[in-house]
């Protein structure tokens, strides 16, 4: 059952608007006239009894904070009773958390109803949708094992790091490339473990380039360590039929693949919602890479945030 509109117009209100991913989202809900935008005056936003009123009057808020006072927010809601909103949570606080629903709706069958049903809808960090989007479709039709040892590299543009790792970029200031996360205890492991429903957490090897955003997730494979007779084609044809008429995510067949000559680049789905998979492979020595490609700042932020609004609105 879906939960009833407290406004005749859906009404959202963006906690945090001001940072990268609210910005975002705020310029994607310029372009949705079904939905209205209510905002908090700016000495008003660590008011605590003005932020309960708005968050009262509105059906959906809309969490771009940092994770304790995301906490802090939905707790807030929560002591509003029978006028607590519904929220989507940008931050990692409630990625795995007890009573939340994942925010990424071509995880499984019937996800996006799930999410659309949602009183609470924690939003995917970027890598994990990449991540959990190749892998948890081998995992379910028992082509990869669920404590397979996983490896997950990835590049992201600058603009996923914040406001520091931007102002350096601009700057001219930051490193051309970096790897980071090196100590192994990444914040996006907990979701991309759980979600891709392995029970072995994989090796994740993140980095940042000196581009703005766009954004590539690399799975390297040895296809004997997979299921019996596993071949390029039937990874392909595993992630394709899990996607199958997806209005947002593209598994490239094998012609385009091989037209790609060996590479691929990260920014082609900046300012989209979009999600492209590709299975790049040599059969003879038993080898394949899966990779997926989107913006950090779109289906990996934002448009996702916007894409799980307006399921739970029913739009």
């Amino acid at each position: 059952m879906s939960i009833p509109l407290k406004n005749a117009q859906p009404t959202v209100f963006i906690d945090g608007e001001a940072g990268t991913t609210g910005l975002q989202i705020r310029e994607m809900l310029a372009n949705e006239p079904a939905i209205a935008v209510r905002s908090i005056a700016a000495d008003k936003r660590k008011d605590v009894a003005a932020k309960a009123e708005l968050m009262s009057q509105v059906d959906v808020v809309i969490l771009c904070l940092p994770d304790d006072a995301a906490k802090e927010a939905v707790a807030l809601g929560e002591t509003l009773g029978d006028k607590c909103p519904r929220f989507i949570d940008a931050s990692t606080a409630h990625r795995v958390a007890p009573g939340w629903t994942y925010g990424f709706p071509e995880l499984a069958p019937g996800h996006a109803e799930a999410v659309a049903k949602a009183a609470r809808v924690a939003n995917p960090g970027c890598y994990p949708t990449g991540g959990i989007a190749l892998l948890r479709p081998l995992v379910d039709a028992g082509i990869m094992a669920a404590d397979f040892p996983v490896t997950v590299n990835a590049v992201s543009g600058y603009s996923g790091g914040g406001k520091g790792m931007i102002e350096q970029y601009e700057a001219g200031t930051a490193n051309p490339f970096e790897l980071y996360g090196l100590a192994l205890q990444h914040k996006h492991l907990g979701e991309l473990t759980a979600y891709s429903k392995l029970t072995r957490q994989p090796i994740f090897v993140p980095s940042v380039g000196n581009f703005r955003q766009g954004m590539l997730v690399s799975v390297p494979l040895h296809l004997s360590t997979l299921k019996a007779g596993t071949t390029v084609e039937d990874l392909r044809g595993a992630l394709a039929a899990r996607y199958a008429g997806s209005e947002f995510v593209r598994v490239a067949d094998a012609a385009e693949v091989a037209g790609m000559g060996g590479k691929i680049e990260p920014q082609a789905l900046n300012g989209t919602n979009k999600l492209e998979l590709f299975v790049f492979g040599h059969e003879a020595k038993g080898q394949a890479v899966l990779v997926a490609r989107l913006d950090n700042l779109g289906k990996g932020a934002s448009g996702a945030a916007v894409q799980n609004l307006k399921l739970m609105l029913g739009l």
